[in-house]
């Protein structure tokens, strides 16, 4: 019998599918969305319960062997995935339910954004969640939360009501601020290390008026225009969000057809309220700047621009991540981001700074395992390229270019957006509410079954 085949038996009572090596599907069911990650688990399953995921829990444990556990399968690591173990995909565990009365939202551990952006803004309601909507619930809540609506409402951990986890030893508890509170804590911004979350309760807001879109100009005006920026942006009200970038001018509809893969740099914009408002908030950083290539700011649904950047980004591009978080942009990085992000080594390539201040410094740095609430950006060099060929390149100008601003960092980052860096680079990125957590971790999962993940060891 292989080890594939043991596995196979040990699971016998699974209800949801299970494809291992060499068996039809196992290619597909062991993807990721990073192509530059090819892990060979030993079997992908998929659970239909909670009570599915108890027990691939308790074979991993008993076994030995490495969970690791997939929600939208977009972690820059590549650690919704593992050699020589167990995948738990969670993909169909997609149920969602909208109390819009309540303005809740009751959402399945195996759910994309993009589920979550339809469901609620029918009601013209949001989470705070990411900037693409492929990405997977799971992932992106338990790291923290960063995107368009972060100055306006916070992390999307700072919605989050309560999530019902299997834990290491097979049961099922409720954790929110009334039950298994220390658990609860160490979720909103823990990441994968304290059990598997099946569902995630969390408050809506109002999105029903909302404007979004980029202003783009030359990359050669960068300097200026990001100078303007770091000065505009934190005293913007918090209505506005607007991520700082570096990109080229994607090659397709609604661009003008004259600025395709021009390089640029920009502001990607979200504002919660009208046209008129948002127009207002943007003119004092607009009017201190010559007239940009193309201000394409305008209503849109949010479910649509969280989607815009979708094609852009297809599941199966090579990736490679570096990141930080930032409380200062002094002018010797200013010129350092234009060295690199005027050089960018493939179209799909990229900078982006995210605002972290607004509704996100409301929270004490000790109320969530989310450590820095004192940044005031997290900055992610990614480079991206759409065959094989391109990793080495992108993976050269990302270190490069997060190696040459690392100086100007607050030390820790944001991670959702780290690479496998090491156990030093962890503890920095959960700075002051890194013992904390590792206790937590002693007491839910002292045998660190789930460490397929940013992981932190449980405290002796």
């Amino acid at each position: 019998m292989t080890a594939t085949d043991a596995v196979h038996a040990d699971l016998t009572g699974f209800t949801g599918p299970v494809v291992g090596r060499g068996e039809p599907g196992y290619d597909a069911a062991r993807s990721v969305y990073n192509a530059m990650v090819d892990r060979s688990p030993l079997l992908v399953a998929r659970p239909q319960s909670a009570a599915d995921v108890a027990l691939a829990v308790a074979v991993a444990r008993r076994d030995g062997l490495l969970l690791a556990v997939r929600g939208g399968g977009h972690n820059g690591g590549g650690l919704g995935t593992c050699d020589d173990g167990i995948v738990l995909d969670l993909g169909d565990l997609s149920g969602l339910r909208v109390d819009a009365d309540a303005r809740t939202a009751t959402v399945g551990g195996g759910c994309t954004w993009g589920q979550v952006d339809a469901a609620t803004g029918a009601h013209g309601l949001a989470v705070p969640s990411g900037i693409i909507s492929t990405t997977g619930v799971g992932g992106l809540t338990l790291g923290g939360g960063l995107g368009h609506l972060t100055r306006a409402f916070g992390l999307t951990i700072d919605s989050l009501l309560g999530a019902d986890v299997v834990l290491a030893d097979g049961r099922e508890v409720r954790a929110s601020a009334d039950s298994e509170p220390d658990l609860f804590w160490a979720l909103r911004g823990g990441g994968g290390n304290f059990g598997v979350v099946t569902s995630f309760t969390f408050a809506l807001h109002d999105v029903s008026r909302f404007v979004g879109g980029p202003t783009f100009w030359s990359v050669e005006q960068s300097e200026e225009v990001l100078r303007a920026y770091r000065e505009f942006l934190p005293s913007a009200p918090r209505a506005l969000n607007g991520f700082f970038a570096y990109t080229q001018v994607p090659p397709a509809s609604p661009f003008p057809e004259e600025l395709h893969l021009r390089p640029v740099c920009g502001v990607v914009w979200a504002h919660v309220g009208t046209e008129e408002e948002a127009r207002a908030a943007m003119a004092p950083f607009l009017d201190s700047l010559p007239e940009p290539l193309l201000h394409g700011v305008a209503p849109v649904p949010h479910a649509g621009l969280q989607a815009a950047f979708d094609g852009i980004y297809p599941r199966g591009q090579q990736w490679y991540w570096r990141a930080d978080f930032v409380r200062e942009i002094p002018d010797e990085a200013v010129a350092l981001h234009h060295a690199f992000g005027s050089r960018l080594p493939t179209a799909q390539s990229t900078m982006h700074l995210y605002p972290v201040d607004g509704a996100a410094h409301d929270v004490d740095p000790a109320d969530t395992a989310w450590a820095y609430r004192d940044a005031t950006w997290g900055s992610v060099f990614a480079g991206v390229g759409p065959v094989p060929a391109d990793a080495p390149a992108v993976r050269r100008w990302s270190v490069d270019y997060f190696e040459a601003l690392h100086p100007y960092s607050a030390g820790g980052a944001y991670v959702n957006m780290m690479m496998d860096e090491g156990a030093e680079r962890v503890r920095a990125s959960y700075g002051g509410n890194y013992a904390r957590l590792a206790a937590v971790k002693a007491h839910y999962d002292p045998d660190n079954v789930f460490r397929v993940n940013q992981n932190i060891p449980p405290a002796a």
